[in-house]
């Protein structure tokens, strides 16, 4: 038995006639039982088709009662006092008057209605008749098998046509019409969505076809299907003359006729001029909508971890110049490939608290750094496959080291970029003077603490760099003498600071500098990063 009501009645008979499916009236009569949509869809318009001839028999049978006397009447009205009724409803029921007609309409609508796979629904445009079955299943199950993802459980998304809302919209006001004259109230919000349905319909089957991997509403792997229409798609375009301001182009998008476009246009558009423009109800479709390619999407997967830098002639990340490639490689690629493959993304973004210039070292326990992998087919390595992974980065190269590899959180990946300026880097840097030096003539640096320096925006990354003076503090500084041209400098500083433009002066754009400090002009040779103190 199907889960409908009497006040239902008038609704099957408008929705049939119309041609509609048996699943899409089962959705505008606010049927919400899901296993009433997984019954196939022959037996469920039989079943329809039955309920409206049992409602027409019973009341045939209660009119043909004598009526000749009073008493008879009286007889007769307690016998349809006594029969159950619907629950109380805050909804109006049919009044007498409407009841008394519905015979003769149920004869009429039943006798002129079609098999259900004659025609294509005129709302859901097929999908929720032969889309929506076996067959559907299987091939949304091969989609995913084919591409080898390792998952626990998966969410079924659904991308249906726009015009959809349209039909839906037009079958809605047929209706509407309809039970307002029979003194009923249907309520667009209460219609159970497509969607809603073809989930309800596939996720046991997809899951079948799975080996029983649990369907659910929330999981990290998305299974997406996709339907389109083409035959229909200027179904929408009437909208953008009555209401212009709810299609505006967008980025990445090839129709401004989009799903939430459509929807909103129809909030604001009224009953009487959607009809002037568009046929209730919707004329019948030739063709089914078309199954797009299954999409498979696994959410990120973030990895971190700390790099040490050997090179002086590697980028941190790929350096292009004017399209053109100057370094072979970088620290990014070097980590990044053998991570991609073993996880089986199809991407990935890379991040480290801070940066460092080409020529520089990393030392000390390394930068931390952290890699989005986008859409992995594989989500999950154990400790020792981590391990493992850590020591093919490292033994691919020797410019560069990996340590504390490991599978974090997104939150934990945002963490890495907050308070980057209140961090403490410590530095060494080989430094030249034009004028001869001895040890004593650098030891009072050893003793300058909480220097704070005016750096406006170095000419070397002027091009990518705003202009503007920033602050930047030098905690302490250590020197070691080399010879009369060159000594060490060891220097801890607040993270951001210019190191180079602090030695050289860069044209005295930051301010004070060592060359201010020595009294004579000073660059750098060599300069490594040592640690950070994250």
């Amino acid at each position: 038995m199907l889960p409908l009501k009497e006040k239902d009645k008038p609704i099957i008979q408008k929705l049939l006639s119309a041609g509609c499916c048996a699943r899409c009236v089962l959705r505008f009569c606010c049927v919400s039982v899901q296993a009433a949509y997984r019954q196939p869809q022959q037996e469920t318009l039989q079943k329809l088709k039955a309920f409206l001839t049992d409602t027409e028999n019973g009341k045939c049978q209660d009119s043909a009662q004598p009526d000749s006397t009073d008493e008879n009447n009286k007889s007769h009205d307690a016998a349809v006092s006594e029969t159950p009724e619907d629950p109380p409803s805050k909804r109006a029921k049919l009044d007498p008057s409407a009841a008394a007609a519905q015979p003769e309409e149920d004869a009429a609508a039943v006798g002129g209605l079609k098999d259900d796979d004659s025609h294509v629904c005129v709302v859901c445009l097929g999908i929720l008749q032969e889309l929506c079955g076996t067959v559907q299943a299987v091939k949304i199950a091969e989609a995913v098998k084919a591409k080898s993802y390792e998952f626990d459980t998966l969410v079924l998304s659904v991308s249906l046509p726009a015009q959809l809302c349209v039909r839906e919209h037009s079958c809605w006001l047929h209706v509407k019409k309809e039970v307002r004259e029979k003194g009923l109230v249907l309520d667009k919000d209460d219609v159970i969505q497509v969607k809603e349905a073809f989930k309800w319909i596939m996720q046991g089957l997809v899951a079948k076809e799975l080996g029983g991997v649990a369907v659910v509403t929330k999981s990290a792997f998305e299974v997406g299907v996709e339907f389109t229409h083409p035959q229909t798609d200027t179904d929408c375009h009437f909208l953008a003359t009555t209401c212009p301001d709810c299609f505006k182009p967008t980025k990445n998008k090839q129709s401004v006729f989009t799903r939430m476009a459509v929807v909103k246009a129809l909030e604001k558009i009224s009953d009487t001029k959607f009809l002037q423009h568009y046929p209730c109800p919707p004329a019948q479709p030739s063709s089914s909508c078309i199954s797009q390619d299954i999409q498979c999407l696994h959410v990120s997967v973030f990895v971190a971890g700390r790099y040490n830098k050997f090179c002086r002639s590697l980028p941190q990340t790929p350096w292009v110049i004017d399209g053109e490639r100057r370094m072979e490689s970088s620290v990014e690629e070097l980590i990044a490939a053998p991570i991609l493959s073993a996880f089986r993304a199809d991407g990935f973004n890379f991040s480290s608290s801070g940066r460092e210039d080409v020529d520089v070292r990393t030392l000390g326990n390394g930068r931390p750094f952290a890699m989005e992998l986008l859409n992995p087919h594989r989500s999950r390595l154990n400790k020792v496959e981590m391990k493992e992974l850590q020591e093919t980065i490292n033994k691919s190269s020797d410019k560069i080291r990996v340590r504390d590899l490991q599978i974090v959180t997104r939150d934990a990946m945002s963490r890495m970029k907050e308070g980057e300026e209140e961090k403490t880097k410590s530095y060494t840097a080989l430094v030249w003077t034009q004028k001869p030096i001895q040890t004593e003539d650098i030891a009072f640096i050893d003793d300058i603490k909480e220097l704070t320096l005016d750096q406006k925006t170095p000419l070397r990354v002027l091009h990518r760099r705003a202009l503007a003076i920033r602050q930047r503090v030098i905690h302490s500084m250590n020197t070691r003498f080399l010879d009369p041209h060159h000594f060490y400098l060891g220097l801890k500083t607040q993270a951001g600071t210019y190191i180079k433009e602090f030695v050289h002066g860069d044209f005295g754009r930051t301010k004070p500098n060592l060359c201010q400090l020595l009294k004579t002009d000073t660059d750098i040779l060599e300069l490594d990063v040592e640690v950070g103190e994250m």
